[in-house]
């Protein structure tokens, strides 16, 4: 690929030589003359200097502080994103059915479809054109998988679990399990059994080694655009809204709503029956005990210290009522 065919392709603005040769990215400070490379972040601008790449994606107002060729672009990160499809080197998976798999009869498999080795699909389930199942996946009864979409290695999808479009499931996810629901009785627990299922949206991105359970009675939903970063757990009846990302080991307890836009940083817990309303954003860490009826950032919890100050502080807390008491008794004199 020529960076002429680059800057076409991205829609950007090329400033230098279109016929110079691109053969992959790089970042700014390392890559080779052959890569394209970005800046987004103005805290990197020294690196900019020294660069060797072959062309960077910037803003259209730092082409002239760039000592070598230069793709002008609004969003840097975003063409960086897109740039990157161009590059991928995944291998290609070869269409048709392994020899090892085990597909039922009565599955539907479509067009230009591949299944794995030792993959497992059950009766019922229904596997768009396009469909890649990696080794060792199992589809479950009455699944649904829309076209374009992939199951990395090792997924597990229970009975009654909807895929829609261009999906992509990495590996050790389990979607469909049974939620978290037992009635309390003289002899014990008694288990609730699950009998909803699981419904994912379009263009939905899930990491590895994430659960999603399945509903109780209604569906656990993900609808279109979610992304969801590795080791998060989805309680049953749980509904995720359009473009919602999560990151990892985040936790989410039954029946909780996410609103659309929002995003919830790395090990955020989320408490049950509640509802997070559209563009918020949840800081790392956090603990949302209950629902968010305002856009916005939330917080909980305290920031790091050193630990002297930390016990500190935590004695400090324990002692806020009885400082309170005696403020409010002052107060009142």
């Amino acid at each position: 690929m020529t960076l002429g065919e680059l800057a076409e392709q991205l829609g950007l603005t090329l400033s230098g030589d279109p016929q110079r040769p691109v053969s992959g990215l790089g970042t700014l400070a390392n890559a080779g003359p052959e890569e394209v490379t970005f800046l987004a972040n103005p805290k990197f601008l020294s690196q900019l200097e020294k660069t060797r790449a072959a062309a960077v994606i910037l803003r259209a107002d730092m082409v002239e502080a760039c000592p070598v060729d230069s793709l002008a672009a609004e969003d840097p990160y975003l063409s960086y994103a897109r740039a990157t499809a161009l590059f991928d080197r995944a291998p290609a998976v070869p269409e048709g059915v392994h020899p090892s798999a085990t597909v039922a009869a009565e599955a539907n498999i479509g067009e230009g479809a591949s299944i794995g080795p030792n993959a497992v699909v059950e009766t019922g389930a229904d596997i768009g054109a396009g469909v890649s199942i990696g080794a060792n996946v199992v589809v479950g009864q009455n699944c649904r998988i829309g076209s374009g979409s992939a199951l990395m290695p090792g997924v597990v999808l229970y009975h009654d679990v909807h895929l829609g479009e261009r999906c992509l499931i990495h590996s050790q996810t389990v979607i469909g399990s049974d939620g978290f629901g037992f009635a309390p009785g003289k002899a014990g627990w008694q288990k609730i059994h699950q009998l909803g299922g699981v419904r994912i949206g379009n263009d939905v991105e899930i990491g590895a080694s994430v659960t999603i359970d399945r509903g109780a009675l209604e569906h656990t939903v993900l609808e279109d655009g979610v992304i969801i970063d590795n080791q998060v757990h989805i309680a049953h009846n749980c509904r995720i809204g359009k473009n919602t990302a999560i990151a990892g080991c985040t936790g989410m307890a039954g029946s909780s709503i996410i609103g659309a836009n929002c995003t919830l940083a790395g090990m955020v817990g989320v408490a049950g029956h509640l509802e997070i309303c559209d563009n918020v954003h949840v800081t790392g860490m956090s603990m949302v005990s209950k629902s968010i009826t305002e856009p916005g950032s939330y917080s909980s919890g305290t920031p790091m210290m050193p630990s002297r100050d930390w016990r500190r502080s935590a004695v400090r807390f324990s002692q806020l009522e009885r400082i309170y008491q005696r403020l409010a008794s002052l107060e009142d004199k």
